[in-house]
């Protein structure tokens, strides 16, 4: 007599078998992604080419506000008249105006 352990259903798929299905449907699934992303990437060329757009449409960025976004240079607000130090007012305080304001000087006087 066999016991239940030993005996194999052929319905059912063994651990390997299933494991190779897994894999193969990884592959096509990652293929079928990257098929389908060149596709679309070919679509938005070619509608933005059509209007005559450019990246800088697509993210809003674009126009005089565009100049003043990341990374641009601001107008200093603060001046030291003894060494031209300058600070736009933005981020931390610079080493200079935190010692003058330390010594008791207003930050009204360093104003531009």
């Amino acid at each position: 007599m066999r016991s239940a352990v030993n005996q194999k259903d052929p319905d059912v798929a063994n651990l390997q078998e299933l494991l190779a299905r897994k894999e193969a449907l990884d592959r096509e699934i990652e293929l079928t992604k990257k098929q389908e992303r060149a596709e679309a990437i070919a679509k938005v060329r070619a509608l933005m080419a059509e209007y005559g757009l450019s990246v800088a449409d697509l993210t809003g960025k674009t126009g005089p506000k565009a100049a003043a976004g990341r990374g641009a240079k601001v107008e200093a607000k603060f001046r030291d008249k003894a060494t031209g130090q300058t600070w736009s007012g933005r981020g931390l305080q610079p080493n200079w105006l935190k010692a003058a304001l330390g010594d008791g000087r207003k930050l009204d006087e360093f104003r531009i």
